[in-house]
């Protein structure tokens, strides 16, 4: 069994009303050989909205599988791909804004589910409170405005206030937005509009993380050859090259298959059999 065999020639959903199909579909028609369908009047939004309006049913990979079978069954498909972000602190530099992206495959007819992902500090996520048009200016020269667009609401807590402008994405329409807003309210609260089709850098991370769900896809069991051997779990303990002491960088990945459940350890996944003396507890405490 290979990913060649289960996924060539069969038509693949893809769960977006973003132009998510803009990047991923060519990886996945060209890798995987599936034919990638947009659902009609799919609204992707009532699973959950950055502008924090609408709260997701659940994490970020339990969204993306709720939009995978919503897709399915929408369309009556038995093979579905979706795509689910996140912004926020780097887990690792709490102090850079990082985007996460998940691409999840889900296959009815064989009953698999498979996950890429893709963590990027290449990220414009911002927002800012302005008074005058010249700070919305200011604030939209810094994220790449007008090729990544803008939000304005009057509070970021949107779910308490009735009026958000999204997809704003010529200086026209920043100023007509600022200014009306400005009449009503002293400040206004301006985010960066994270939905692919209005943000070019965060679809180059949607494209990551597709290339690493064909690589995962591509990974078959050495035991049962079933597509999508994963890693479920990093351990931690890579030797300090001066004292050789444990630290906190990986030591080794371990794979799972879904359907066997046969495991593997895979020793210094990232290349290296030491840590720098700089990550060491006892070197450099």
């Amino acid at each position: 069994m290979s990913s060649d065999s289960l996924f060539a020639d069969r038509a693949a959903v893809l769960a977006t009303m973003h132009r998510k199909e803009q990047v991923m579909a060519p990886i996945l028609e060209t890798e995987l050989g599936v034919r990638i369908l947009l659902p009609e009047n799919f609204d992707s939004d009532r699973f959950g909205t950055f502008t924090r309006d609408i709260k997701r049913p659940g994490d970020q990979q339990q969204t993306a599988r709720i939009k995978a079978e919503s897709a399915m069954e929408l369309t009556g498909h038995s093979l579905a791909v979706a795509n689910e972000g996140s912004f926020g602190p780097h887990p690792l530099m709490p102090y850079i804004s990082c985007n996460r992206e998940l691409a999840i495959l889900v296959d009815r007819e064989n009953d698999l589910e498979i996950v890429g992902q893709a963590l990027s500090t290449a990220t414009n996520y911002s927002h800012q409170q302005v008074t005058t048009v010249a700070e919305a200016r200011s604030f939209a020269d810094k994220i790449g405005f007008p090729q990544h667009g803008l939000v304005a609401m009057a509070d970021p807590d949107a779910r308490s206030q009735t009026e958000i402008f999204k997809g704003i994405d010529t200086e026209d329409r920043l100023i007509e937005v600022v200014n009306s807003m400005l009449a009503k309210f002293d400040r206004v609260h301006l985010e960066t509009d994270m939905r692919a089709m209005y943000n070019p850098t965060r679809m180059q991370v949607i494209a990551q993380a597709t290339q690493d769900l064909v690589k995962v896809a591509k990974q078959c069991c050495p035991q049962c050859q079933r597509p999508g051997f994963a890693v479920i779990r990093r351990r931690q303990g890579l030797p300090c090259s001066w004292c050789g002491l444990p630290t906190e960088l990986t030591l080794a990945d371990i794979y799972q298959c879904q359907k066997c459940n046969f495991s593997r350890e895979v020793l210094f996944p990232d290349d290296r059999e030491t840590a720098d003396p700089g990550r060491c507890f006892y070197c450099n405490p």
